[in-house]
C-alpha cells in the first residue's frame, strides 16, 4: 500500500531556493495550536508533542482505512504587536523583540481527505486514550497565503536575520509589501539535527496593494 507524501506531491509548498523567489500557495488544511512565548521553553515543546500525538492518531485512523500518509513537517506562523514595535524591520525583529512577546501558531498540514470531524475524533482520542490534555486545545485551521516570497535558510535559527535581509531586499526591489504572517516550515527535525545543518523555509505573504497590507497588519495585531 502506498503512502501519500505531501513533500513529494506538493513540491512548490515544500521546496525553496537559497535566493528569494515569488510563488503562489493554495489553500491548505492544518491542525494547529496557538500560544505566546519563548520557543525554547517547556510550554512550546509540550504543544509540539500534543500536535504530533494528534497527527499520528489521524494518520493511523486513515491507515486503517487503506488511506495512509506521511505526517508532514512542523510549521509555524509568527507575529508580534506591530503598533508597539512599528519601527522595527523584518530582519531586526528576531534580534530586538523579546522572545516572551512573540505570538505563534504551530501547525501540521493535513491531506485534503482528512475531515474536520476526523480531526475532532482524533483530538478526543489523544486526550482520553493518549492522556495528552493539551491536545484538547488543538483546532482545525485553514489558510490560503496566495502570493509569497520564500527562501531556504540553512543554519541555526539565530542566523535567520541574515536570510530575512534577502527577503527584505527582494521585497523592496519589487515594490512588495507584507500581506500576512511570517511563516516557517521546519524541513529538519531541530531536536536531532546539528544547528549548522538545519533547513527552514522562510515565507512572507506579499502584495502590491498597500490597503491589503494594512488589512494584514490589523490581522497580525489581533493574532
Amino acid at each position: 500500500m502506498s503512502k501519500l507524501d505531501l513533500t513529494k506531491t506538493d513540491k512548490t509548498y515544500y521546496n525553496a531556493k537559497i535566493n528569494p523567489e515569488i510563488v503562489f500557495i493554495e489553500k491548505a488544511n492544518y491542525i494547529s495550536l496557538t500560544g505566546q512565548g519563548d520557543p525554547s521553553g517547556k510550554d512550546f515543546s509540550e504543544k509540539i508533542q500534543a500536535l504530533y500525538t494528534t497527527a499520528y492518531v489521524i494518520k493511523f485512523m486513515h491507515k486503517a482505512m487503506d488511506n495512509d500518509f506521511v505526517v508532514p513537517k512542523l510549521e509555524a506562523l509568527w507575529s508580534f504587536d506591530n503598533e508597539k514595535y512599528a519601527s522595527i524591520s523584518m530582519d531586526e525583529a528576531p534580534l530586538k523583540i523579546p522572545r516572551a512577546e512573540w505570538n505563534y501558531r504551530i501547525m501540521i498540514r493535513m491531506p485534503n481527505f482528512v475531515t474536520k470531524e476526523q480531526i475532532e475524533e482524533a483530538i478526543a482520542i489523544a486526550v482520553n486514550k493518549k492522556q495528552n490534555a493539551l491536545a484538547e486545545t488543538i483546532e482545525f485551521f485553514q489558510m490560503e497565503e496566495g502570493k509569497v516570497i520564500q527562501v531556504l535558510h540553512i543554519g541555526p535559527f539565530d542566523t535567520e536575520p541574515q536570510t530575512l535581509k534577502k527577503i527584505l531586499k527582494f521585497s523592496t526591489e519589487n515594490n512588495l509589501q507584507q500581506n500576512g504572517l511570517h511563516h516557517e516550515i521546519y524541513l529538519s527535525d531541530f531536536r536531532k539535527t546539528a544547528p549548522e545543518k538545519l533547513k527552514t523555509i522562510l515565507r512572507e505573504p506579499v502584495s502590491h496593494d498597500s490597503s491589503e497590507s494594512e488589512q494584514a497588519k490589523q490581522f497580525t495585531n489581533r493574532f
